[in-house]
């Protein structure tokens, strides 16, 4: 998080469209909130559901006895996958929709946007990963590993930082860039409901749901969603009641 935030700072890739000090104390508190919740799952973390599935030998892997690097590996890619998959299907369930809109609903995007997810999405959203980590047995060092990865690839596709074209053309082949991600939280509809990869770039192409550059470009973008081009995103009560506020799906 500090990486990315010094290195935004000195290589920006927008204007700031709002105060970045009341951006951040909303995004950080919501990120202390999550994790007080996290830590009253009495289940505890996918990590600790791996290591409860290994020893009774649950899942997949563990019943055919699959080489732990083949375990590693696959259990790796399919977590990626599952991501994918669960954001996609974040922006295409109402239910779903009205909890995740909350990260949307930011005007600008930096590193501090990657930690912002109301408490409702991040307990459903390890809840899935139980789940997926439990059905496979996913060996724990691959969900360890996996979960750096994610919250590390997360910091790093939100931030507002400015790359060589030439780097990000070569980097988005494999991962998912700043400018990649940054189209998917533009305010238009069309191009919101693509680039929906945290981590590999592989499944918005595969699954045909890539954009490469925003319409309006990176500079002239509008960062968020249509009725809420105010400062109401920065306040953390507000934030919180997001899911229960009335609005169309298309926002």
């Amino acid at each position: 998080f500090i990486l990315f935030g010094l290195m935004e700072l000195l290589m920006p890739r927008r204007r700031p469209m709002s105060v970045k000090s009341n951006r951040w104390i909303a995004n950080i508190s919501i990120v202390v909130l999550d994790t007080l919740v996290l830590r009253l799952l009495p289940l505890g973390l996918a990590i600790g559901a791996s290591v409860w599935a290994s020893e009774h030998g649950i899942g997949l892997f563990n019943l055919v006895s699959a080489p732990f690097w083949l375990a590693a590996i696959l259990g790796f890619l399919f977590l990626d996958f599952a991501i994918w998959f669960s954001h996609w299907a974040s922006h295409k369930v109402p239910l779903l929709w009205a909890i995740h809109r909350m990260h949307h609903s930011d005007v600008d995007i930096d590193v501090s946007t990657a930690i912002r997810f109301h408490p409702f999405e991040i307990l459903l959203s390890m809840a899935f990963k139980i789940a997926i980590v439990t059905a496979l047995g996913i060996p724990a060092i691959a969900v360890l590993v996996f979960e750096i990865v994610l919250n590390g690839a997360a910091m790093f596709n939100h931030s507002n930082l400015k790359l060589p074209l030439s780097v990000d053309k070569v980097l988005r082949r494999f991962v998912v860039t700043p400018d990649m991600h940054r189209v998917h939280h533009s305010v238009l509809h069309r191009e919101t409901d693509s680039n929906y990869g945290f981590n590999l770039s592989v499944w918005d192409r595969l699954f045909g749901t890539y954009v490469d550059q925003p319409s309006m470009g990176h500079e002239q973008m509008t960062i968020g969603l249509g009725n809420w081009q105010d400062d109401r995103p920065t306040n953390l009560w507000w934030c919180l009641k997001v899911p229960f506020l009335k609005t169309d799906r298309l926002d």
